[in-house]
């Protein structure tokens, strides 16, 4: 029997796992993932590099300035950027895709223990299915609510690994630590007064979407993942390997995020660039595969406190520049997100 069709984003259909078909050394993808509307075309400039940023150079009066002009710089130009000396340890990162690495390497049903269920999310499986017809991205994921701990549904969190929930806590503690400490120098660099907005991410919601990307017997006609900006105040996205797969629209041009070497990747979201009052844009980004290695990725989506009020930041508008956007609450912006159409540009429908 056919599955009726989602009526909102707010949960997804069920859906093969690629993992699954991947397994079966396929020489052709099927129909459903074959994505020959979208530009694959290789990056056009492989010189480009996204922007590093030092954040012990941000904490250290000597570097401090100079380094805060180039994170301006990065959100300004790229909307991305990595980061190293970021306070989080190997260790810490280590345990976290190790705990991914063994989920993902489970049977499909004991990974199916933990399936999305209607209404949902949450849960491993894949986000915002909401036909049958639907072109499908080459990935699985799981995707949990781990901050703050009234949000957690702990029915989606696997308990095989067996250390897989215990490490998930201790990374989310991680994440929301960098979180504040980025979000201070965004700030700073708008000229905002940065402890109000490191407070409201203090007492933000971090949400936690974990990748799987298999091998591909054609790689060039899927897509790992859609083009789309991030509806959050940043993302903080952990590579499982050396396997690129990021790529970011700079200039018209995808360029790859190479990965660097206990870096963390830091992109503005959707509410950062109306905070800003679109002096600084969240970018849009897309996930690729290739035909011989598995890349796995560990995304936290960073948002500031619900009962904040999403809109332009008051200083911005008071020294002559008019809102760009319309101020909504944090329901108001989730409610517009979740019931649009999928084609229709999220961003574009929050502007006044």
């Amino acid at each position: 029997m056919a599955l009726a069709p989602s009526e909102s984003l707010e949960w997804s259909l069920p859906v093969p796992s690629v993992q699954e078909l991947a397994i079966q050394k396929l020489d052709k993808v099927p129909l459903r993932y074959v994505r020959d509307d979208l530009d694959q075309t290789t990056p056009s400039n492989p010189s480009l590099r996204v922007p590093l940023i030092d954040m012990n150079r941000l904490v250290n009066p000597e570097f401090h300035e100079k380094e805060l002009q180039k994170l301006h710089f990065a959100c300004q130009e790229w909307g991305v950027f990595q980061i190293i000396n970021h306070g989080v340890s190997d260790e810490s990162l280590s345990k976290m895709r190790q705990q991914v690495q063994e989920f993902f390497d489970l049977p499909l049903q004991e990974k199916k223990r933990w399936a999305q269920k209607p209404g949902s999310l949450e849960g491993y499986g894949q986000a915002f299915v909401t036909s049958e017809e639907q072109k499908l991205e080459w990935n699985d994921m799981i995707f949990l609510k781990t901050l703050p701990l009234q949000d957690r549904s702990l029915n989606f969190w696997p308990k095989n690994p067996q250390e897989f929930r215990k490490t998930l806590e201790s990374y989310s503690e991680d994440m929301r630590n960098v979180a504040v400490s980025i979000v201070r120098f965004i700030t700073m660099g708008l000229g905002l007064e940065a402890q109000k907005f490191c407070d409201t991410f203090k007492e933000g919601t971090y949400e936690i979407r974990m990748n799987c990307y298999p091998p591909c017997p054609e790689p060039e006609r899927v897509i790992g993942l859609n083009p789309h900006a991030d509806i959050s105040g940043i993302t903080l996205l952990l590579e499982c390997g050396d396997t690129p797969g990021l790529q970011v629209l700079k200039d018209e041009h995808w360029v790859n995020v190479e990965p660097v070497n206990g870096a963390i990747v830091v992109n503005l979201g959707n509410i950062m660039e109306i905070i800003s009052n679109g002096n600084y844009e969240a970018p849009d980004h897309r996930a690729v595969v290739n035909n011989s290695k598995q890349r796995m990725s560990i995304v936290t989506f960073c948002y500031p406190n619900p009962s904040v009020d999403i809109g332009p930041a008051e200083k911005l508008i008071k020294s002559g520049s008019p809102p760009v956007y319309k101020t909504l609450t944090n329901a108001e912006y989730f409610h517009s997100f979740f019931n649009r159409k999928l084609e229709v540009s999220f961003i574009d429908s929050l502007k006044i």
